[in-house]
């Protein structure tokens, strides 16, 4: 029932669950530690070694809450038990006699317990049934004491209403993100439709308008060519009905085209990344490529886009840093793929054959990619003397491709 998407881009606490809780659990053992010792619960006046005893026992007890993600019903039978056995110690025993006749007997850890079963426990009727009994053995009904009643159903009732309004809070902000993906993709679905209808349109228009004159042309370049008078004439109407008639076959091609849905972008996706990176070290770049995280997580059109910056980064390196050694290093994670590409200075001068390659626009249409996916892209020059492309996608950007 927990949720831990972006867990890996989170908060350091969000990151470090475990390590969280633990401290918790060791704060609650010196809090119930220290208030046992001044005499606020069922401590002695005079503790002999059954006190101590207890006393190490409920620390094991409040120290069970470093597992209240994974087993909250647990924690909650650990910690029942222990207030169970202290009650049975002090009556009907009477082998423990507390200074204060009359208090409740459950440590404070109790209250962050009592939070673990409605918001981590998948089963709600277990959940309530183990509430149900821990309650009934912290507040003792049968020693009736106003008193202490009302401070044991409060320490077992404050954690399962928050947990229930927190669980609430967390399906409503679920299903607000769930829409918005999903109005997203119908965004661009209706996009792709009307993209559809206007190709056929043109299709339709071309087809009417121009399909027509040329054919009237065509048609008068073959009246010409038999009317003609002399031979001169005659070859230049034929070759006017000619390319007239091969105009038409290729606008009728264009126009089969423009009705037909186009294939869409073939480009490599992220499963392209070590080809790329194995031919850099085939024309004797030494290059490494680092991933962390699920490949899957990238959707098509991010990873097409990354592919992109990874090709021109290290065809950048080929021409103007010889000698150089890249370290590639991919990162995907639920909200962002982050793409770094780093050389190291090169040994020697750029190349001169091939650093006269291309337009020179490679970075700007590298940019022009990214702001379609909302990206940003960071390329510059390194302390080092080397050379840093950076870029930084989101992780779900909606395509067709995305809905199969």
């Amino acid at each position: 029932m927990t949720d831990d998407r972006g867990a890996c881009d989170g908060p350091w606490h969000r990151r470090h669950r475990l390590a969280v809780d633990v401290m918790i659990a060791a704060a609650f053992v010196l809090l119930d530690t220290g208030t046992t010792l001044a005499g606020a619960t069922w401590w002695p006046d005079q503790p002999g070694t059954l006190a101590w005893v207890m006393l190490g026992v409920q620390a094991l007890a409040c120290a069970s809450l470093a597992v209240r993600r994974s087993a909250p019903l647990t924690v909650i039978g650990v910690l029942g038990a222990f207030t169970l056995a202290v009650t049975l110690l002090v009556s009907p025993a009477g082998v423990l006699t507390p200074a204060h006749q009359g208090g409740v007997w459950a440590p404070l850890a109790t209250m962050l317990a009592a939070y673990g079963p409605l918001f981590y426990q998948h089963n709600r009727r277990t959940a309530y049934l183990a509430l149900a009994a821990f309650t009934l053995v912290v507040m003792r009904p049968w020693e009736p004491s106003v008193t202490n009643m009302t401070i044991g159903l409060l320490r077992t009732a404050v954690g399962p209403l928050l947990a229930l309004y927190f669980d609430a809070r967390r399906r409503l902000m679920q299903a607000l993100v769930e829409r918005a993906e999903r109005a997203e993709r119908e965004r661009h679905l209706l996009a792709e439709q009307a993209r559809t209808e206007e190709r056929a349109r043109l299709a339709g228009e071309m087809h009417d308008v121009v399909t027509h004159r040329v054919s009237l042309m065509v048609l008068q370049a073959g009246a010409l060519r038999v009317t003609a008078p002399d031979e001169a004439t005659r070859q230049a109407a034929e070759d006017l009905r000619a390319a007239g008639c091969q105009a038409l076959e290729e606008l009728r091609d264009l126009v089969g085209i423009l009705r037909t849905a186009p294939e869409g972008d073939r480009t490599p996706s992220v499963a392209g990344f070590a080809d790329l990176v194995a031919e850099s070290v085939a024309v004797g770049i030494p290059t490494e490529l680092t991933e962390e995280g699920d490949p899957a997580l990238a959707s098509p059109v991010v990873g097409r886009t990354a592919y992109h910056v990874l090709r021109e980064a290290l065809t950048n390196v080929r021409k103007h840093a010889p000698g150089a050694r890249v370290r590639v290093r991919v990162e995907y994670g639920n909200a962002q793929v982050r793409l770094t590409v780093h050389n190291t200075p090169p040994i020697g001068g750029p190349r001169s054959a091939l650093a006269g390659t291309g337009s020179g626009l490679g970075i700007a249409h590298l940019r022009q990619r990214m702001e379609l996916v909302h990206g940003r892209l960071r390329a510059e020059p390194c302390s080092d003397g080397g050379f840093s492309v950076e870029a930084t996608l989101p992780g779900f950007v909606p395509t067709a491709e995305s809905e199969v």
